[in-house]
């Protein structure tokens, strides 16, 4: 696998409105637009308070359906809720719902999704949880989440690496291709857990 195809160019230092506004709108896995960075700081910082009400406007009470379907499921064996939970739950909910569940049984659910969902669905969870989730899931569905991560989302699976205990980033370690260091390689997000591997290899 091409581990250069996954590199990012850094934020400029003079564009810390758009840093914020990528992150508060990361959750739609749809570019900011260029346009946006024409503009001056303060208006700027006028997209992202408009858009931060409109998020949480049009997301008003999903915290309250999450907690209400991880509390609800607790009670549905898993041979029913997960063929349900594919064809009906999108992955962006389901992840809400995981949240509320916290990480124990969460990974209970993690360890009997499809791969291609679970993989889906990990995009919205933060990468410190779900370096929790894999701590704990089982090594077999471990090692092909992070084979398929690599293989499919390479930046994102190093996002999570960051947080990984050794053991688990040894499995990442096992499968990664780095690259020769470089100029490109010393201004790279992932410098620091890229030598962390390094040194696994």
């Amino acid at each position: 696998m091409d581990f250069l195809q996954t590199q990012q160019t850094p934020p400029r230092m003079n564009e810390p409105q758009i840093n914020e506004l990528e992150q508060l709108l990361a959750w739609t896995n749809l570019p900011v637009p260029d346009v946006l960075q024409q503009l001056p700081s303060h208006q700027q910082q006028q997209v992202v308070s408009w858009a931060n009400t409109l998020v949480n406007h049009k997301t008003e009470g999903f915290e309250d359906l999450y907690s209400a379907i991880s509390m609800i499921v607790k009670y549905i064996p898993h041979f029913m809720v997960i063929p349900l939970m594919v064809e009906y739950i999108r992955p962006q909910i389901a992840a809400g719902v995981c949240r509320k569940m916290g990480v124990d049984q969460a990974t209970g659910y993690a360890n009997d999704l499809p791969l291609k969902y679970f993989s889906e669905v990990s995009k919205h969870i933060d990468a410190d949880v779900m370096a929790q989730i894999l701590e704990k899931m089982k090594k077999g569905n471990v090692e092909k989440f992070i084979h398929y991560e690599l293989e499919h989302h390479q930046s994102r699976m190093l996002e999570i690496a960051q947080h990984l205990n050794r053991h688990i980033l040894e499995v990442v370690a096992k499968h990664v291709t780095l690259p020769d260091y470089g100029t490109d390689l010393a201004i790279n997000p992932y410098k620091e857990v890229i030598d962390k591997i390094r040194t696994l290899q």
